[in-house]
């Protein structure tokens, strides 16, 4: 099986803080790994394909407006239409807290896994523009 994988970076806004102290619902991590998914189908059958269920999620540690998440996802099994994925979001940069100067932010040392799940897509056979065998891992 090809190995499929896929990273989004973006930095969290002041509009995504849904709770006091400007921190973000776990559902924004959600969403980024919906996009990435996404992208995972279009490089392996050429459609965006359908998201079916995410199998597991933990959200790990809090994500705040000003962080910057780095979402990856790769594909670990493919049925006849079915796809496997498991996804991590981890934050990367997060700001300083320095007084004065809001605009002050931090390369993180280690990066902080915020978020991981796993989930199953499914891509019609009638929509698949690439073929392949059917492979499990």
């Amino acid at each position: 099986m090809e190995n499929y994988t896929s990273l989004i970076r973006l930095r969290i806004s002041a509009h995504d803080a849904h709770y006091a102290g400007g921190l973000v619902d776990g559902a924004h991590m959600l969403h980024l790994f919906g996009d990435v998914a996404t992208e995972l189908l279009i490089r392996s059958d050429g459609d965006e394909g359908l998201f079916v269920a995410y199998d597991k999620v933990q959200f790990l540690a809090p994500v705040y407006a000003g962080d910057y998440i780095e979402a990856t996802g790769r594909i670990v099994a493919m049925g006849k239409t079915s796809r496997t994925m498991v996804f991590e979001a981890r934050k990367v940069i997060a700001p300083a807290g320095v007084a004065g100067q809001a605009s002050a932010a931090d390369v993180l040392a280690e990066p902080i896994l915020v978020c991981q799940a796993s989930g199953t897509c499914v891509v019609p056979a009638a929509c698949q523009r690439i073929t392949h065998a059917t492979i499990t891992c």
